[in-house]
């Protein structure tokens, strides 16, 4: 398994798929990467060469991609400076509510701690014959 940018990228995908193993790149921006360092979308990680492995690690530290640590880092500070200024988004995160207007009434159930354990109809079985 070839690393970029200090991950482990699966051997057996394209490489446009494989990119997106890396936190803070998706199908666009890997396209876009792989088109930057004319290669193949196609291509199977494990038939890149390392000048190829080499030349993708360039493109995504040249273009300034933000990935992995970093935009995790940049993520928890937008959601903690929104919990901070108490607006309705923050008050959200807050309670571990959705954020972006989902119904509460009857999803997410197991954020709010109504966790059913069963699954059934609701219906009682009809009673067996004596």
């Amino acid at each position: 398994m070839p690393r970029i940018a200090g991950v482990s990228i699966p051997n057996n995908k394209p490489i446009e798929i494989a990119l997106t193993y890396i936190y803070g790149i998706g199908r666009t921006s890997s396209r876009k990467i792989l088109e930057k360092a004319k290669i193949d979308f196609s291509k199977r990680t494990s038939q890149l060469t390392a000048d190829e492995i080499n030349l993708i690690q360039k493109v995504i530290k040249d273009d300034k991609y933000i990935i992995e640590g970093d935009r995790r880092r940049d993520i928890a500070t937008a959601i903690k400076r929104l919990k901070d200024i108490g607006c309705w988004r923050g008050l959200r995160h807050l309670r571990h509510l959705p954020a972006r207007g989902q119904r509460t009434r009857t999803n997410t159930r197991t954020v709010r701690g109504n966790v059913r354990r069963t699954v059934g109809s609701g219906h009682k079985p009809p009673p067996a014959p004596k």
